[in-house]
């Protein structure tokens, strides 16, 4: 089973960039879909940005046009590029992986936005 660790999160201003990492162990090929989520305080988890074994991705409307998911199966990783951020980004973010007999999740990394 994949294992995920995710780093790079922390505190920035509005309008500023932040780049999330997430590492793999294991059999990445495992996972048909890689991607972040967040969750805010009071709010459901939902899903940020993912990418499928040949890196397609597909974004939230929120954060389309600001954010980028890359995945590098040679490398394990998957990480998410956060641009012109805003307040409501602020949450918890989550690296996981979807395969066909389970579903994990990294231990999660805070991201805090300034206004």
């Amino acid at each position: 089973q994949v294992q995920l660790v995710e780093s790079g999160g922390g505190l920035v201003q509005a309008g500023g960039s932040l780049r999330l990492s997430c590492a793999a162990s294991g059999n990445i090929f495992s996972c048909y879909t890689m991607g972040w989520f967040r969750q805010a305080p009071g709010k459901q988890r939902e899903a940020v940005a993912t990418s499928g074994t040949d890196g397609s991705p597909n974004y939230a409307d929120s954060v389309k046009g600001r954010f980028t998911i890359s995945r590098d199966n040679t490398k394990k990783t998957v990480s998410l590029q956060m641009n012109s951020l805003k307040p409501e980004d602020t949450a918890v973010y989550y690296c996981n992986c979807r395969a066909d007999l389970y579903v994990t999740w990294g231990q999660g990394i805070q991201v805090t936005v300034s206004s």
